[in-house]
């Protein structure tokens, strides 16, 4: 079975990877992430807690995240202002 995760962005990598966990454990074996962007760490994450899955990403920060968690030069909150999460 196959599987493609999309994610606007992948930052710490820690939602995808979680995402990526529960799509194995229904059954799915070929997965293939697509990210428009990417901190480096958060590819990471997911390429070493999935070293099966192939990551594709339209953009990859030149920069880690910041203090806040957020990658700079991105979106910022941008889920969290959308659901009112914060």
């Amino acid at each position: 079975r196959r599987q493609r995760q999309m994610c606007k962005e992948t930052a710490t990598g820690g939602s995808a990877s979680a995402a990526i966990t529960l799509i194995k454990k229904r059954g799915f074996t070929r997965i293939k992430l697509l990210s428009l962007i990417a901190a480096p760490c958060g590819i990471e994450k997911v390429t070493t807690d999935h070293p099966d899955v192939k990551v594709y990403v339209a953009h990859v920060t030149e920069e880690n995240l910041n203090e806040k968690g957020y990658m700079p030069k991105a979106f910022g909150d941008a889920g969290d202002r959308l659901f009112g999460t914060k």
